[in-house]
């Protein structure tokens, strides 16, 4: 066996090696070769966003914290107790009807995410996310106001009490319910169905072509390329206050995409706007294959909230009782 023969012989038994290794050949591809981001995903987390005080200096759970910490979330639910770094951020202890809803409506994660980290944002390294800049609170204050004042119109709502956006697709998070999206791919285009407000993108895969800064869209102008086996997504030019995390009307949200396996698409994030948050801030997660289907989510044709809301309103004005506290507890934050 020359040398030529023997070299040629080790590198085939790596790459067999390689190719065979848990993981890699469990990537499904399309035709054209790119890996496959086709399918339902869950999105749904019990890992806090931000990494909560008692974790601090912990970037990583071991498999049994994870599991008594899954544990302690079902029972506290159950009891109707709250506690630090709860995702549900104070929608636990509802009863009856308060705000609408009882815990039957609410889909809420209680798994720690796959890579047992204590925290979604991966960067800074601390896990939290960088603090607001004091202009960019009082450029979002009228609009923060506005929602604990009587409404005299429905554009005294939010977005979201108006069926315009959703609360957790934006970028995609885990939200109170609807944390499912179906990814559909085509060599020329991703197109991204968020089940939330029937929230859809379809996103080219050669980067697209620009648009003026003055031209708005209420979720950013995305636009896509592959960078290796990740599908990268960059979107910009926001409408007033549909941007992701209170940013300003300059953030730009970077959005990435990687199959990881069978059953895993590895999904994240940055948010990079130096005129609201003091430095960008990246989050990451891995999403699960699911069956589910992703069904119709008609807010705006159901959207019986709206003139009960107004009417209220009316009613508290005519009675004299109209005040900031006037709406339930979801809206008191």
């Amino acid at each position: 066996m020359t040398k030529q023969t023997s070299l040629i012989t080790g590198v085939i038994a790596a790459v067999a090696i390689l190719t065979t290794a848990p993981g890699w050949a469990d990537v499904p591809t399309t035709s054209f070769g790119k890996p496959s981001l086709e399918g339902q995903w869950d999105f749904k987390s019990a890992t806090p966003l931000s990494r909560p005080e008692r974790w601090k200096d912990k970037e990583f759970l071991t498999a049994e914290e994870a599991a008594e910490y899954e544990q302690g979330i079902v029972e506290r639910r159950a009891s109707g107790a709250e506690s630090e770094g709860d995702v549900r951020e104070g929608l636990d202890g509802q009863r009856d009807v308060d705000v609408g809803y009882n815990s039957g409506f609410l889909e809420i994660g209680t798994n720690i995410d796959g890579s047992l980290r204590t925290s979604l944002i991966v960067d800074p390294p601390d896990g939290r996310m960088p603090a607001m800049r004091s202009e960019a609170r009082e450029r979002n204050a009228p609009y923060v106001a506005m929602q604990g004042e009587s409404p005299s119109g429905p554009e005294m709502r939010s977005l979201t009490d108006r069926c315009i956006i959703g609360f957790n697709n934006n970028p995609m998070r885990s939200g109170a319910y609807n944390n499912i999206m179906q990814i559909v791919q085509s060599e020329s285009a991703v197109a991204i169905h968020v089940e939330m407000v029937n929230d859809h993108r379809v996103i080219p895969t050669n980067g697209g072509p620009g648009v003026a800064s003055s031209t708005r869209f209420w979720k950013g102008y995305s636009v896509g390329e592959w960078d290796g086996d990740t599908f990268v997504v960059t979107s910009s030019n926001f409408k007033q206050n549909a941007t992701p995390y209170g940013t300003g009307p300059n953030v730009k949200m970077t959005e990435r995409f990687t199959r990881m396996d069978e059953a895993t698409l590895q999904y994240e994030y940055t948010i990079d706007d130096p005129e609201t948050y003091e430095a960008p801030f990246t989050a990451r997660q891995q999403l699960r294959r699911t069956d589910d289907d992703v069904y119709e989510y008609a807010c705006h044709e159901g959207n019986y909230s709206m003139p009960l809301v107004l009417r209220a309103a009316r009613k508290m004005e005519d009675d004299g009782t109209a005040n900031k506290d006037w709406m339930p507890s979801w809206h008191k934050r």
